[in-house]
Parts: C-alpha cells; sequence; structure tokens
C-alpha cells in the first residue's frame, strides 16, 4: 500500500483541492478492504507512523518548500486528512471485532487490577464521630482553614494582647502587619471560627458538629503535631442548660466507646465558654480499675465543653447588625453549649497508637494495618 513521496509544484487552491481529493480517496479505498487486525495495523502505520508514515512525511516535504502565504491553506486540508484516516482507522478497528494493538498497547485486554484503598484511621475516627452527633439531629458544619483574627479570636472572646491568647501559639500569615489586627489572616488554631460564622448565617435554634484540620506552631513530638484535627460542637437555643450538655456528651461517648463507659466533668477555663468544664471517661483499656495508659487513675481526659459565653452572642449580634442582619442571639432567652475533642488522640487510643507522628508519616507499612 506504500506509494513514492512527490514534491509538489503548485500551491494553487485547485491544485491542492485535486491533489488532497486523491489522498482522500486513496484512504477511503484502503480502508474499505481493511478486514483483518494486522492489515488495519499496516495501514496504521503507512499513514500515521511516527518515522515512515505518510502523512508525516507529506507534511514535512511540502510544507517546508510551500512559500509563506501557501502554509496555512495546506495546514487546514493536513488536519482535515489526517481527520479522515484516523476516523477511517477507528471504524476499521470496530468493526474488526479482534484485538487491537495500539502505539505497542493492546487496549482490548484487561486492566491492571487497582487494590482498593481504605479509609486513613484520622478519617474514620472523625466520621465515626460526625456520625454519632448526626444520629442525634445535629448538621456538618465546614469552614475555610485560613482564618482572620476576628472569626480566629475576637469573636471568641479572645481580646487583642489578651492571655488566653498564648495557650494556642499561632502560624500567621506573612506580610499581615499594615492591616487591622481583626483583619489579619492565620492558620486556624480550632474550628470554632466555623461557629461564629454559621451563627451569623443561621438563626437559632442551631445544632452543629464541625469537623477539620487546624494548625498551631508546636514542636513535634510522641504527642504533639503542628497539624491536628478536631471535632466540636455547637447547640444553641431556647433555654439550653449544662444538664443538656452533660446529656449529650455522656450518650455520645457511651455510642463511640460502648455502653459501659462513664462520664465525669471538672471545672475549667475556656475563653469562649461560662461555665467551662473539661470531661473524662472511663479508662475504656482496664474498665476504670488503673492501668498505664490512664495513668492508674482509671480515667481519661477526652474533651472541653461548657456553656457558651454570652460575649461570644454580643460579638455575633454586633457583626450581623455590621452585616445589615438582625442580631437575633438575644441573651435573655437563648443560651447553648459548645464542646470540642481532638481526633488525633481519640484515633491513638482507638487504634494503640503510640506516635502521633504516624499519622502524618505515609508510611504504607504503617496505614496497610488498618486494611
Amino acid at each position: 500500500m506504500s506509494a513514492a513521496i512527490h514534491e509538489l509544484t503548485s500551491y494553487d487552491e485547485a491544485s491542492l483541492d485535486s491533489i488532497f481529493a486523491d489522498l482522500e480517496a486513496e484512504v477511503t479505498a484502503q480502508t474499505s478492504a481493511l478486514s483483518s487486525t494486522d492489515a488495519v495495523e499496516a495501514f496504521r502505520l503507512e499513514w500515521l507512523g511516527r518515522k515512515q508514515g505518510r502523512l508525516g512525511q507529506l507534511s514535512a516535504l511540502w510544507l517546508k518548500s510551500a512559500p509563506l502565504e501557501a502554509k496555512k491553506t495546506l495546514g487546514v486540508r493536513f488536519n482535515k486528512l489526517k481527520a479522515l484516516i484516523e476516523e477511517r482507522l477507528e471504524a476499521a478497528q470496530s468493526g474488526s471485532g479482534t484485538s487491537v494493538t495500539v502505539a505497542g498497547l493492546d487496549i482490548t485486554l484487561p486492566g491492571t487490577a487497582q487494590r482498593v484503598g481504605v479509609e486513613h484511621p484520622l478519617v474514620r475516627t472523625m466520621a465515626e464521630i460526625v456520625q454519632v452527633f448526626q444520629r442525634m439531629g445535629y448538621s456538618v458544619g465546614i469552614g475555610p482553614e485560613v482564618e482572620t483574627d476576628f472569626y480566629n479570636f475576637e469573636a471568641l472572646n479572645f481580646p487583642p494582647n489578651h492571655p488566653a491568647r498564648d495557650t494556642q501559639d499561632t502560624l500567621v500569615v506573612a506580610e499581615q502587619d499594615g492591616k487591622p489586627l481583626r483583619e489579619r489572616l492565620l492558620m486556624r488554631t480550632h474550628t470554632s471560627p466555623v461557629q461564629i460564622r454559621s451563627m451569623l448565617e443561621q438563626d437559632p435554634p442551631l445544632r452543629l458538629v464541625i469537623p477539620g484540620k487546624v494548625h498551631r506552631n508546636d514542636a513535634a513530638d510522641a504527642t504533639h503535631s503542628p497539624v491536628f484535627h478536631q471535632v466540636e460542637g455547637l447547640c444553641v437555643g431556647d433555654d439550653i442548660t449544662f444538664s443538656d450538655l452533660k446529656g449529650t456528651l455522656d450518650h455520645a461517648m457511651k455510642a463511640f466507646f460502648g455502653s459501659a463507659v462513664k462520664t465525669r466533668f471538672f471545672p475549667s477555663f475556656f475563653p469562649f465558654t461560662e461555665p467551662s468544664a473539661d470531661v473524662q471517661i472511663s479508662c475504656i483499656f482496664c474498665g476504670g480499675k488503673g492501668c498505664r495508659k490512664c495513668k492508674h487513675s482509671g480515667w481519661i481526659e477526652l474533651l472541653g465543653c461548657g456553656m457558651v459565653d454570652p460575649a461570644v452572642f454580643a460579638s455575633v449580634n454586633q457583626r450581623r447588625i455590621e452585616l445589615g442582619r438582625e442580631p437575633v442571639y438575644d441573651t435573655s432567652r437563648i443560651s447553648g453549649f459548645a464542646f470540642g475533642m481532638g481526633v488525633d488522640r481519640i484515633a491513638m487510643m482507638k487504634y494503640g497508637i503510640s506516635d502521633i507522628g504516624l499519622l502524618y508519616s505515609g508510611d504504607m507499612r504503617f496505614l496497610e494495618q488498618f486494611a
């Protein structure tokens, strides 16, 4: 099926139409006679072969010697001819009903089997915690990881220069000094800003569970990482009490760790809740009898919580007014509670992981244990 490559001597429209019409007729005639896989492959190599293909040789010879004003016209015709060849080749391949090799690859052979992946232990743990609260009627809230100082601190009752800010060593975005403090960008240190954003967008009652990644300028060791994950919750409505908070968390801990787990609350301090509490659960390893993992106390501290501070509602109301919205979080009738827990620590407890760095190492030998 080969043919000699001859020079093109005339570049007028009529001559080009005649020459390319002959080439198209030759392509059509050849493809109509293809009846086997070998014939299809021979046709492909003759016209589209990378080194000896006629189309490439004709293009190189004719375009190289063509005057500048004729190159565009020639290019259009070559593209049309190539499209015809590919169309007829595809039709011939489909009609042969046999295996077809393209560029050394048999595209009709079964593909390479892909191993089925599984959820990362952090992702799995976070999803399980979220599902516990979803079954209790909570919606899932999300928000940006790069936040402003207002949403991350000020609106949550961390005033500028307040010592409570020292508890969260913050990673700030560079070159922000020229902005007002409340507008400066930083990597969020907790998922609490989503609580503020949600109250700005939605009227009470409000029930949210907020999973996500957070960042703090912590030195990495066996129990600390500059990147970790939290699940926080917010419940706001009429006459929400501390008893509601205790009942909610006790039910959630039993749903996640088992019905035998007990909870207890100790006074604590968080700028955005008042009163605040730390929550402990009976040790899931020894059943509360005392072991090395609970430091022989029978209890493990797991999360923090408290009633939403009225100052937070005041910040939300003020911001809603600035945005032209009604300040509906009236503390004379509206109250709420919030809680937060570290997903990484819970995953380490659940799967017996001793070093938090393993969760972020990407080491397949470690991750394959959870497949």
